[in-house]
């Protein structure tokens, strides 16, 4: 069996990954670019993407580290440097880390900034006239630049979490820690003069109607296509950094080479962050399974959107169009925040949508899951919030849907599918609302049909007042068609079915094609009856 070398999980040092001889896929060259042409960056990733290795590398970087970059593309492109500049220079740093902290008062911030200021003012020195935190950190980049003759290095990483984990929870708090942060940042601003780089990292933007207002010399890196692949993982760097590994599980799970890369591709990739970017591969989930030998749900186990999926239900969101259907212009993608009118933004910026394709000539993004962990881990989260099936009951209940299917036992089928719209909650609407109840109808039977598809072939097609749904297995193709109108019966169902001529793909296929067509009973919210040709 093929020797497995350690996996970094969890390690977001770069000096330790590389004194300790974790495996490294090399960045540095992102970093070299980045150093000379311009001053002050933020970067927009979802969790858990490389954006503190990142940080670490840029420290160890500026503080003229030059043994860790041994190897390294940077090690070759500063020697290209020599003539011109001084090279591994080291530079006064300092690190803000908003990530050790649960943010549920104001003193938990206040804390985070007066612990680090402090450490700080050790060794650069304090005056007295430095009581807020703004005038503080001013002071300190000031101090730090007339002490070493070095400009100062700034570097910020998950700025926004005090913001992320009070936005839902808390407006008021939320509100006093925008305008706490946005007079802190605002000193990498005033600073210019002193500073020598500034990195800010989130998973999202607050945008420049709130916390980086006073940023106007801010440079986005988040959508340019130049720094799409600054982190995670890249088919190109998959392919030729973890090929051992790649071997190793193909052999654990008795496939070829190839059958662990599609599987590897399908589950992991996808991830687009620029109109013209390479797609990505989630860095955590590749590293997990690299060391667990196993595919299985890493990423998204790591964290659940339970406040994404009920802002996604109070905006009546049509569901289906989640899976490569949702539009947006850019200034839409970089929305600072979610709320019930629109959660598609946060939805974006958290990694649960990527980009999928960009039309240029009406400047749309077009979003989706950007693959099968984040697909069926957000649509088995929302199957709980449309239907009465509990969460730790939703792999069970799709599992007897396919095994009722697989065995030709419709009827089962239909009964379980019946028990499920019965018990959809109906949040209060009224009689007026029956568009809207009826697309709780749908969303249901699209998520039942949707989350099969991880285990039968299966299409669902949906539009006003109904639901088109096929099956396809080796020797059947079922056409289902639900009626979601209550002025609709199980023959008016077939009969569609036989107008929009879904059969005729399948008719040379040799296989059975059973069609199944169903009504709905408003009055009872429940599945009236269906028929089966």
């Amino acid at each position: 069996m093929s020797t497995i070398r350690k996996m970094p999980i969890g390690v977001q040092s770069f000096e330790d990954l590389r004194s300790k001889n974790f495996i490294y896929i090399d960045k540095t060259e992102f970093i070299w670019k980045l150093v000379d042409s311009s001053k002050v960056h933020f970067l927009s990733r979802p969790r858990r993407f490389g954006k503190s290795l990142l940080l670490s590398t840029l420290k160890a970087y500026f503080l003229g580290q030059k043994e860790l970059f041994k190897g390294l593309a940077i090690e070759k492109l500063e020697e290209t440097e020599k003539a011109k500049r001084e090279i591994w220079q080291k530079y006064p740093v300092f690190y803000l880390d908003f990530n050790a902290e649960s943010y549920m008062d104001i003193k938990s911030l206040e804390a985070v900034l007066n612990t680090h200021l402090s450490l700080w003012e050790k060794e650069y020195g304090t005056e007295t006239a430095e009581t807020t935190f703004p005038s503080r950190f001013a002071g300190l980049i000031r101090r730090a630049y007339e002490k070493t003759g070095k400009q100062v290095v700034v570097l910020i990483d998950e700025y926004d979490k005090p913001l992320l984990q009070t936005m839902w929870k808390d407006e008021a708090l939320n509100e006093t820690y925008r305008t706490i942060l946005k007079g802190f940042f605002g000193v990498i601003k005033s600073a210019d003069q002193y500073l020598r780089f500034a990195f800010l990292t989130g998973v999202t933007k607050f945008s420049k109607v709130s916390i980086f207002s006073d940023l106007n010399n801010l440079r986005d890196l988040s959508l340019l296509s130049d720094y799409s692949a600054i982190c995670g993982i890249s088919q190109e760097e998959l392919e030729a950094g973890f090929e051992p590994e790649i071997k190793s599980l193909a052999e654990k799970n008795d496939i070829n080479y190839e059958e662990a890369l599609t599987n590897l591709k399908q589950r992991y990739d996808g991830y687009l962050f620029a109109r013209k970017g390479k797609p990505m591969y989630n860095p955590f989930s590749l590293i997990s399974v690299f060391a667990s030998g196993e595919f299985s749900s890493y990423w998204f186990a790591t964290g659940t959107p339970t406040f994404l999926v009920e802002y996604l239900k109070k905006a009546y969101y049509n569901i289906p169009d989640l899976d490569g259907n949702v539009k947006m212009n850019e200034a839409g993608l970089e929305s600072y925040r979610a709320d019930a009118v629109n959660p598609l933004p946060i939805l974006f910026q958290s990694g649960y949508l990527t980009i999928k394709d960009y039309d240029k000539e009406f400047e749309l993004y077009r979003l989706g899951f950007p693959n099968d962990e984040v697909r069926y881990g957000f649509l088995h989260n929302l199957l709980p919030a449309y239907t009465s099936i509990p969460y730790d009951k939703t792999g069970f209940s799709v599992m007897e849907f396919t095994k009722a299917v697989r065995e030709g036992n419709v009827d089962l089928f239909m009964e379980k599918m019946k028990g499920i719209i019965s018990g959809i909650p109906y949040d209060n609407l009224t009689e007026k609302d029956l568009a809207l109840r009826e697309q709780n109808y749908q969303t249901a039977v699209y998520l039942i049909f949707a989350l099969m598809n991880q285990f039968v072939h299966t299409e669902v097609y949906c539009a006003t007042g109904r639901a088109d749904c096929i099956v396809e297995l080796k020797d059947k193709v079922y056409i289902f068609e639900f009626k979601l109108t209550s002025n609709a019966n199980a023959e008016d169902a077939l009969k569609q079915i036989k107008e929009k001529n879904y059969a005729d793909k399948y008719s040379g296929s040799g296989k059975q094609i059973i069609l199944i067509g169903a009504s709905f009973d408003e009055e009872k919210r429940t599945i009236k009856d269906w028929k089966i040709i």
